[in-house]
């Protein structure tokens, strides 16, 4: 059986430029950016506002995909763990998630609070938080 392929629908574009500047976790950050979608998927923003908390998937293009292992949020005073049981970036399917409040919404860009992720990064998927 084929597999569809992974689409992305847009790309961030924000002031994290470096894995070093990235907040370790959405829940952890005030940064601003915006989601940058690609003309086809215009429609499919139908029913997001502003104030909304929404979900994003990322595909963090940069990530290793190789380590299993990794110290816990970068803490080496800590065991290594298997990264399924962290929120690291690097990961065999490099997925990352993120909850992020609207700020504003013009055209196919969508402003953003809680940025975690690099400028550039693409965009999975965008989705409703649950319970909002």
């Amino acid at each position: 059986m084929e597999l569809p392929q992974l689409t992305i629908i847009g790309n961030v574009r924000g002031d994290i430029l470096d894995l070093e500047d990235a907040p370790k976790n959405y829940s952890e950050s005030d940064r601003v950016g915006i989601l940058e979608l690609v003309p086809e998927y215009e429609e499919g923003l139908e029913g997001i506002t502003v104030g909304q908390l929404i979900v994003v998937l990322f595909w963090l293009h940069l990530a290793d995909r190789t380590i299993l292992k990794v110290h816990p949020r970068g803490d080496y005073s800590k065991p290594r763990r298997g990264v399924f049981s962290t929120r690291s970036p690097v990961r065999p399917n490099p997925i990352a998630i993120s909850e992020l409040k609207v700020l504003a919404i013009e055209g196919l860009r969508i402003k953003v609070s809680g940025l975690d992720v690099l400028d550039g990064t693409p965009i999975v998927d965008i989705k409703k938080k649950i319970g909002v």
